[in-house]
């Protein structure tokens, strides 16, 4: 596992973090499929700037029509169909256990990675994995209320995110990361723009406000920021380790609410974090993390 990669992986964990926590602001009073529509159009057109202006358009240009498929299908999994299931769910179910069924995301990349990409899982990956289950349900005060329409929404559109990263994984085998985000952004965009001119909500553009413009560009630099260092990271990381790590954005959003919103920690709460973050750590590896810190400069020259 390279260094760079982890670091990466961690950055996309930080942006999410405090993607969410803006997110909540953003949001309100704006249509779901909208927003989502609008970031992505404008990640699309920054990373698209972005490989004209390191003189990447080659790579575009010399995509096989295998290739465009496989982007078109990450699209259509990962940036379309399972925000419009994502947002819908949350209208119909409990708060608590759709962010629970969101974050055991990582079981299903891992299973999926195991058969599909031959990844090898660590002998500890199960203990970090129970802890990572029990610390993401204390952390968010998930109680077992049944299944509904709202809750099974919210599992079809984890399943579809776990198999986007599994394709994910396998397209950075050949392609770079920023077509790759690309991809994704671009065909997410064609697919809900198709959705909404389906729905006749593509009106609904016109009539956002200017705070609600500035919230769009606003968690629309989150999101190119998280998109970016996510494949990046990927590229170099077991996707089903880089899914772990991915969860410590709870922690960061949790940390957030209580500086700023002054929402109270409980002791069940810390607990939960302390749990989420001895699992990641043992997913990744404890000899990974030291060598991302000072720490292993200093050992390194002693």
């Amino acid at each position: 596992m390279e260094k760079r990669g982890l670091g990466l992986v961690l950055a996309t964990a930080l942006i999410s973090g405090v993607s969410i926590f803006i997110n909540k602001f953003g949001v309100a009073g704006i249509d779901s499929s909208v927003f989502a529509f609008a970031k992505n159009v404008i990640v699309a057109v920054f990373i698209v700037s972005l490989i004209g202006l390191l003189g990447e358009f080659r790579q575009l240009k010399q995509l096989t029509k295998k290739q465009w498929i496989k982007l078109a299908v990450i699209g259509l999994v990962g940036g379309s169909v399972p925000f419009l299931m994502f947002f819908r769910g949350l209208q119909l179910a409990n708060a608590a256990t759709a962010a629970f069924i969101h974050k055991i995301m990582f079981v299903f990349v891992a299973v999926m990675a195991f058969v599909f990409l031959k990844e090898k899982l660590k002998k500890n990956y199960l203990v970090a994995a129970v802890l990572i289950l029990l610390g993401n349900g204390l952390l968010l005060g998930f109680v077992w209320q049944g299944i509904g329409a709202g809750e099974m929404l919210i599992l079809g559109a984890t399943l579809f995110w776990a198999v986007e990263q599994v394709i994910s994984k396998h397209a950075l085998k050949e392609l770079s990361s920023k077509v790759v985000a690309f991809g994704r952004m671009f065909f997410g965009s064609v697919f809900i723009l198709a959705y909404l001119l389906f729905t006749g909500k593509l009106a609904l553009l016109t009539s956002l406000s200017v705070s609600q413009l500035g919230w769009i560009m606003v968690t629309s630099v989150f999101l190119l920021g998280y998109v970016l260092t996510w494949y990046s990271g990927l590229k170099h990381v077991d996707v089903s380790v880089a899914t772990c790590v991915l969860l410590l954005g709870s922690v960061i959003t949790t940390l957030l609410s209580f500086v700023f919103l002054d929402k109270l920690l409980t002791i069940w709460q810390v607990a939960g974090m302390l749990m989420l973050i001895a699992g990641v750590v043992l997913a990744v590896g404890y000899s990974n993390i030291i060598h991302l810190t000072p720490w292993s400069k200093w050992t390194a020259q002693n």
